[in-house]
């Protein structure tokens, strides 16, 4: 064997001895962290004192116990993922001179005035006379009172018209006129006239009457609305009020959207409504004659034919109001929409409104899904100047299209991608004000108070039929609702620490132990290991090659 061949062997030996040594080295860490953990259990896993019998059960029970905490780690995991929000009521409560009065809509059912157009007599004409004998301004305000009428009397007339872009000048010209509609007004105990505190709202009831709603210039997108007809007709600003902040601090008494200081009849808004009888139509609204309201926010659009109260003629209706809000924390603010299941104004876009509620958003999509079914929209909907207004014989498409949209979320409860309504992503707002109400409700005999008084009607207000309102704050104060954190990131640790503390014993020191045996004490050895075998190469002296001799020589 020459000088060559010995040094390759001796220099696989001692990689053979590095070797086992680098694996005693990992085998003797092993047994170094099983000792000193303080995780429960692992001492007994390097344990030499232990059969192997005993050493088996340890590692059974420690894994049941990590199976055991991984599962409840996971159940809290699920809740602080899917439901880290509880709404629960505030620790004080609110005065009702903090949020608006609410605004209030006022819809008469008769549609149309009988000197402009009788729609009982039209109507009769329609069934049993032909088209060609009735006047075509005549036959176009037909067609426009109808789309505010109940649709199902409609059915067999032949309206032929699939769009009707004078529809809401038609409505405005034959409808009864505010001061006619709201004979008297008292808002705050002092009376007025009631132009001075309500203006002119296209709803889906046709022409309607608002106090204290929000301009159309704050509310909507005007700029992206069409420029035939306006919304809204309120011109008042609320520079100083916003829906997610309520009033400024420097805000007086007398701001808008107008607000009361107590409660009770006194502070708030009393009406007295009036409509012909000449001009009742029972045709077109059915039996019950009068008014319908709706008590809404300043900052929402009104859906009067969504929920209402009504107002008979000849009855006192006494509505006693109690506000709902709900308001969210400032902890909320980095959640996604879908986990706190709301939305602050800034985060949802719409293309039609400026400020975000929950009706506002279904408003638009109604009208969005009945574009798409009807290739128009009705005229109370948002629309751009490229969309048409629908024609009284799409009355069965667009409210057929609103009852489809209704049932698509029980439809596709499954699979949401086909659900319209799901696209739409209409979440309540983070912000919200309701108004519930208490209603009383009484004969209003009118006739005999004037004979009491020994006054008689001028020929101007012969045939008045009058209805009586009055809305107010029950209270002076109430409790509000708020959403806040019910798993925040601390109470999610403190549970996976009190799992983990239960199971293993296991805190962050000891994770930190687990971190410093897998990362540190490895290199520190491996370094040491390494030192000391440069040191061996140093002192290695390898044996004189004139000692090697071959046997034969021998």
């Amino acid at each position: 064997m020459d000088s060559r061949s010995v040094s390759n062997f001796e220099l696989k030996a001692i990689n053979a001895w590095d070797k086992r040594n680098f694996t005693r080295g990992f085998k003797s860490l092993f047994l170094e962290y099983c000792s000193n953990s303080s995780v429960h259990g692992v001492k007994y896993f390097g344990c030499r004192r232990r059969t192997l019998f005993e050493k088996i059960w340890w590692v059974v029970v420690f894994l049941l116990s990590v199976y055991g905490c991984c599962r409840l780690i996971q159940n809290v995991y699920r809740k602080w993922d899917q439901t880290p929000v509880i709404v629960s009521f505030a620790e004080k409560s609110t005065p009702v001179w903090q949020i608006p009065f609410p605004a209030v809509t006022v819809c008469p059912e008769t549609k149309a005035r009988s000197e402009y157009l009788n729609f009982t007599q039209v109507y009769f004409q329609m069934n049993d006379t032909y088209r060609d004998a009735m006047a075509n301004e005549t036959y176009d305000r037909f067609r426009a009172v109808a789309q505010v009428c109940d649709a199902h009397i409609l059915r067999d007339v032949p309206l032929n018209q699939t769009s009707d872009p004078q529809c809401v000048d038609l409505l405005r010209n034959v409808s009864m006129p505010l001061e006619s509609a709201l004979f008297f007004c008292r808002w705050r105990n002092e009376a007025g006239k009631c132009s001075d505190h309500f203006t002119e709202t296209i709803t889906d009831e046709g022409i309607c009457f608002t106090f204290n709603s929000q301009s159309a210039g704050e509310m909507l997108r005007v700029d992206e609305l069409h420029r035939d007809y306006e919304y809204i007709s309120e011109k008042r600003q609320a520079p100083l009020w916003s829906l997610e902040q309520g009033y400024a601090e420097n805000t007086d008494l007398d701001t808008y959207p107008v607000r009361v200081l107590g409660a009770g009849a006194r502070a708030g808004l009393f009406i007295l409504l009036n409509l012909y009888e000449g001009d009742t139509d029972f045709i077109c609204r059915g039996p019950v004659q009068g008014f319908k309201i709706l008590l809404h926010s300043s900052s929402e659009y009104p859906q009067v034919s969504k929920q209402y109260y009504r107002v008979p003629l000849h009855q006192e209706v006494i509505i006693s109001v109690k506000p709902q809000m709900i308001s969210t924390s400032a902890g909320l603010r980095e959640y996604t929409p879908d986990r706190r299941q709301c939305f602050f104004n800034h985060e949802r876009y719409l293309r039609f409104f400026k400020v975000y509620t929950q009706q506002n958003c279904e408003m638009e999509c109604i009208a969005n899904y009945t574009l798409r079914r009807c290739g128009c929209v009705k005229f109370s909907m948002p629309r751009d100047d490229r969309t048409e207004v629908c024609g009284a014989s799409m009355i069965d498409c667009y409210n057929e299209a609103e009852d489809e949209l209704l049932e698509e979320d029980v439809k596709y409860i499954v699979n949401k991608s086909y659900d319209f309504r799901a696209k739409c992503n209409c979440l309540p707002g983070c912000t919200s004000i309701q108004y519930d109400a208490e209603i009383s409700q009484a004969d209003l005999d009118w006739k005999s108070l004037f004979a009491a008084y020994r006054q008689s009607l001028d020929d101007e207000n012969a045939g008045v039929q009058f209805a009586r309102l009055t809305i107010y704050f029950k209270e002076a104060q109430f409790i509000t609702s708020k959403r806040s954190e019910l798993f925040g990131v601390t109470d999610f640790l403190a549970n996976c620490g009190g799992l983990l503390g239960l199971f293993m014993g296991v805190s962050l020191l000891s994770l930190a132990e687990l971190i410093y045996f897998c990362s540190i004490r490895p290199f520190t050895i491996l370094r040491g290991y390494r030192a000391k075998r440069r040191e061996s190469n140093v002192f290695y002296d390898p044996p004189p090659t004139v000692t090697v001799v071959k046997a034969k020589e021998f």
